[in-house]
């Protein structure tokens, strides 16, 4: 049995800046895990900025989950990432801009983002912190 790290990479540096240590789940020798987390616990408070912990990664998928609060992306920035993204608000609200409008998010909604679509986070409720689940990945 050895050990899978969950999290990690560039965000492992912001993780420890803000007192959110990587996460290590039990795996076999294959690599696979059992994954036994509940995506509600150890949701960071007061952040500065949106934490995103990988939760799981493979050759062309990767799973996250994001913690805002109250969080935007700065008004000149958008996304327009190589992979498709399906994205889940588990907790909280928020609203999405596309360059032809805006797409409100309540708990549960879901959205599949195209490759290459450019998009921002316009809101996220400011009173409690939305729980994203991002699920990027390639055709």
């Amino acid at each position: 049995m050895g050990i899978l790290s969950i999290g990690g990479g560039e965000n492992s540096k912001n993780f420890k800046r803000m007192g959110i240590f990587r996460t290590f789940i039990p795996c076999d020798s294959e690599g696979e895990a059992a994954m036994t987390a509940n995506i509600f616990n150890d949701i960071p408070h007061n952040i500065p900025k949106e934490v995103v912990q990988t939760l799981v990664r493979t050759g062309n998928a990767r799973i996250e989950r994001i913690v805002s609060h109250g969080h935007a992306s700065a008004t000149d920035f958008w996304y327009n990432q190589p992979q498709h993204e399906w994205v889940i608000v588990l907790k909280g609200a928020a609203r999405l801009q596309f360059e032809d409008g805006m797409v409100e998010m309540q708990v549960g909604d879901f959205i599949n983002i195209p490759a290459y679509k450019r998009h921002r986070v316009d809101w996220t409720t400011p009173d409690e912190p939305t729980i994203w689940l991002a699920v990027f990945y390639e055709k």
